[in-house]
């Protein structure tokens, strides 16, 4: 039976780097794309990174209950993982890994108990992670704010999750 290995953090404490380094190393890994309202960032690429989509599209596949897990992050600011994204990859054989927020991991632990695996990347600190997220220069300050406020809530649940 494949696997779904969960890689969870604040945004800035490393997981996306973490999650791509596994899959240069490891053919039987695949990435699961999520779908997302979010503006795309200048290096980012359609399907193989997010699947962009409008907020009115995402609010039509919450009502066709096309996804394994959702959340508004921000307001108006929605992440999902589809359910077609992971039948497809389990069609694959594959084992899939996942680069998403806390609460995502905790509700697809939840619906596959015996074939996830929640990892929490953990930041070495809240300074760390704004200096992190300011070097980004993607966020204005307000939208850094959030970030780190949000950061905060996230390491709330660190002792959820099966490896930190």
């Amino acid at each position: 039976m494949s696997k779904l290995l969960l890689f969870a953090a604040p945004s800035g404490a490393g997981k996306t780097t973490i999650v791509h380094h596994l899959l240069d190393q490891f053919d039987e890994l695949e990435f699961s794309i999520s779908a997302t309202t979010r503006p795309r960032r200048p290096h980012e690429k359609e399907g193989r990174d997010y699947y962009f989509i409008s907020p009115a599209r995402f609010q039509e596949l919450i009502r066709q209950d096309a996804f394994v897990e959702w959340e508004e992050v921000y307001p108006g600011l929605f992440y999902g993982t589809l359910k077609s994204e992971v039948q497809r990859l389990w069609a694959e054989g594959k084992h899939i890994i996942f680069d998403i927020d806390v609460k995502g991991a905790m509700n697809i632990k939840q619906a596959y108990p015996k074939e996830a695996l929640a990892v929490f990347v953990k930041p070495p600190s809240m300074d760390a992670l704004e200096i992190r997220l300011r070097a980004r220069r993607t966020e204005d300050e307000n939208t850094l704010k959030k970030r780190l406020a949000r950061a905060a809530e996230e390491m709330s649940y660190e002792n959820k999750f099966d490896v930190v």
